[in-house]
C-alpha cells in the first residue's frame, strides 16, 4: 500500500529574523496552520537580536524598514537603534500570535531530502530530528560572524570581542582598544566608543564611502501626528523609499543608464574634507574604488571621530596578533587591552546561505552544486534538484533596497506555490529547469549596467562579489520584484501528488492530512 507519509510539520520555517517572522504571519493568514520556526537564537530579531554592539541602528530610514502591513508611528529617531528593531521583532511576534509556535535555542545543522518519504529530513545539533513537508530558509545572512584569517587572533590574552557578539559584561572605558576593520558595524562602533577609551586603534584594509545621514529624533509630537494625520504615514514611507531607491538600487543597477554615483562621489570627496582635519589621515581615509562597488555606509560622526588625539587610523596591513598587541608589515607592535573584530558575516559564502547543510535529491549538497554552477536560484527563491525548499534571501533575490520590501515579495512568491499546490492535492513542487537557467541567463544579461564593473571596483575587496567573480544581487526595482513575484507564470514549477512507500519510513503516521 502506498498513502502520504505525514511528517511532524506541513512547514518548517528556519530563522526567527523578520524574514521568518513576516512570512510566518502570511501564511498563517493564508491559511496553513501546521508550522514551526526553529532558530538558534534565545529570541526573535536574527540580526537585531545578536547585534548589540554599541552603536547599533538601521542604516535606512526607520519608515522603510517595517513591514507595509504593520507600520509604526512612535520610533524614536528616523534612523531607529536597534533595540528598537528588536523591540518590534517581539511586538510582531505578540500582535500576529508566533510565539507558541516558535522554538528557540534549536539549531538546524542539516536538511536531507528523503525522496522515498517525499519530505524534509531537519537534524537540530542536539540529535533529534524534525521532518517537513516544505522548508522556507529565512536564516538571512546577516547573523554568522565571519573571524578574520590572521594568524594568532585566538592568542590574544586580553578581551577579545566580535562586534556581532559584544560581551556587555566587558568594559572598554579607559582601556586600550584596537578594532579590526571599516565596514557597516565599525562605522556604528567607532564613534560611540572613541570618547570613552584612552587610546582606539583603527586597523583599516579598505576605506569605506560614508555618507552623511538625516538622523532626526522623533520626539512625542511628531509621533503622534505621524499616527494620526490621515495618510501620515503612507506619504512618509514613500518619501523614505524613494529616497532608499536613489541611494542604492536605481544608482548601483542602472549606472550604465543613470550615472548618479559619479556626481555624489565628488559631493561625499567635499564632505570628507570637510569632516578630516589632518590632510594625512584624509588621504588614507579616501576610497580608490566607484562609490558603489562595496556597501557605502551613513553615518554623520564616523568620520570627524578621527580628528581625535586618542583615536590613530593604522593602514599598514596585519601581520599575526600577539598576546597583548596587533603587529603590523611596518614592524610595529600596537599595544592592547581589548581586540574587537568588525570583520562582518559569512555572507556569499559556501555553508552559509543557507546556514545549514542542504542535500537534495540524489544527496546532491547545494554549496557543491553552487561551487560547480555558479551562485543562482530562481528569483532567488528555488534551485532545481532541491523541491520543497524555499529561501527568502538566495543568489538575486536582494536588489540592496529595504530587506523588508524583500521579505514581503519573496513571501508573496512562495505562497503563490504553496497555495497552488494545495489547489492542485500536490505535495511536491520543484522549480523547472527551463525556467531556473532562464532566469539566471536573464540577471547576467542585465548586469552590463550595474556599477559594480567598473575597473576600480576590484580594489574594493566587497562582500558582493562571491567566489566566482559574480555580484548575486538582483538587477531590478523592488516594484519590478513585487509585481514578478505575484505574477510569475507558475508552469515554472512542476506540482505533484506523490505517495511513500509505508514501510521505508518508521515511526511516522500513514495517514492523510
Amino acid at each position: 500500500m502506498r498513502e502520504a507519509v505525514v511528517p511532524d510539520h506541513e512547514v518548517v520555517i528556519v530563522g526567527a529574523g523578520f524574514s521568518g517572522i513576516g512570512f510566518a504571519i502570511k501564511l498563517s493568514e493564508a491559511g496553513f496552520a501546521d508550522w514551526v520556526i526553529l532558530d538558534d537564537a534565545s529570541g526573535p530579531g536574527g540580526t537585531w537580536h545578536w547585534n548589540t554592539y554599541p552603536g547599533v541602528a538601521v542604516d535606512i530610514p526607520s519608515f522603510s524598514y517595517q513591514f507595509s502591513f504593520e507600520k509604526l508611528p512612535d520610533w524614536t529617531r528616523t534612523y531607529a537603534p536597534g533595540r528598537e528593531l528588536k523591540a518590534y521583532a517581539e511586538r510582531c511576534v505578540d500582535k500576529y500570535g508566533l510565539r507558541r509556535n516558535i522554538r528557540f535555542n534549536t539549531l538546524v545543522e542539516r536538511a536531507d531530502w528523503d525522496e522515498a518519504a517525499n519530505l524534509w529530513r531537519l537534524g537540530i545539533a542536539d540529535g533529534t530530528e524534525i521532518t517537513a513537508r516544505y522548508v522556507v530558509n529565512a536564516s538571512g545572512v546577516l547573523t554568522r560572524p565571519k573571524m578574520p584569517d590572521i594568524p594568532g587572533v585566538d592568542t590574544f590574552g586580553g578581551i577579545t570581542m566580535h562586534t556581532s557578539r559584544w560581551d556587555h559584561s566587558k568594559n572598554v572605558r579607559g582601556k586600550r582598544v584596537g578594532i579590526i576593520g571599516t565596514g557597516a558595524s565599525a562605522v556604528q562602533v567607532i564613534p560611540e566608543i572613541a570618547p570613552d577609551v584612552e587610546h582606539l586603534t583603527v586597523f583599516q584594509r579598505t576605506p569605506i564611502w560614508c555618507l552623511p545621514k538625516l538622523d532626526l529624533p522623533m520626539p512625542g509630537p511628531a509621533q503622534w501626528l505621524l499616527g494620526h494625520l490621515p495618510g501620515g504615514q503612507q506619504a512618509t514611507r514613500l518619501v523614505s523609499q524613494a529616497f532608499v531607491e536613489l541611494t542604492f538600487p536605481l544608482a548601483a543597477h542602472y549606472h550604465g543608464v543613470l550615472p548618479a554615483a559619479s556626481g555624489l562621489e565628488k559631493m561625499l570627496l567635499r564632505y570628507l574634507r570637510s569632516q578630516v582635519d589632518d590632510p594625512v589621515v584624509r588621504e588614507k581615509l579616501t576610497p580608490r574604488y566607484a562609490l558603489g562597488c562595496k556597501r557605502p555606509s551613513f553615518h554623520n560622526t564616523y568620520l570627524s571621530t578621527f580628528n581625535r588625539d586618542n583615536v590613530h587610523l593604522e593602514t599598514e596591513s596585519i601581520t599575526h596578533v600577539s598576546e597583548s598587541a596587533v603587529h603590523t608589515a611596518d614592524g610595529a607592535a600596537h599595544e592592547i587591552d581589548v581586540l574587537i573584530l568588525a570583520t562582518g558575516f559569512k555572507v556569499m559564502e559556501s555553508g552559509n546561505m543557507p546556514t545549514y547543510s542542504l542535500r537534495g535529491k540524489d544527496g546532491l549538497l547545494l554549496e557543491e552544486w553552487w561551487d560547480t554552477n555558479r551562485l543562482q536560484a530562481f528569483h532567488g527563491i528555488s534551485v532545481p534538484q532541491f523541491p520543497n525548499h524555499f529561501s527568502i534571501m538566495g543568489p538575486y533575490a536582494y536588489n540592496g533596497s529595504s530587506y523588508f520590501a524583500l521579505i514581503e515579495s519573496q513571501t508573496a512568491h512562495i505562497l503563490r506555490c504553496l497555495k497552488q499546490a494545495r489547489k492542485r492535492k500536490a505535495n511536491y513542487i520543484e522549480v523547472t529547469r527551463s525556467a531556473h537557467d532562464a532566469f539566471f541567463a536573464e540577471m547576467l544579461s542585465r548586469r552590463g549596467n550595474q556599477v559594480f564593473w567598473q575597473d576600480s571596483c576590484v580594489l574594493a575587496n566587497s562582500y558582493y562579489f562571491d567566489k566566482h567573480g559574480d555580484v548575486p544581487l538582483r538587477p531590478s526595482t523592488p516594484v519590478e520584484s513585487a509585481v514578478r513575484s505575484r505574477r510569475f507564470n507558475l508552469n515554472a514549477y512542476r506540482f505533484e501528488a506523490r505517495a511513500a512507500t509505508v514501510g521505508a519510513v518508521s515511526g511516522y503516521s500513514t495517514s492523510e492530512r
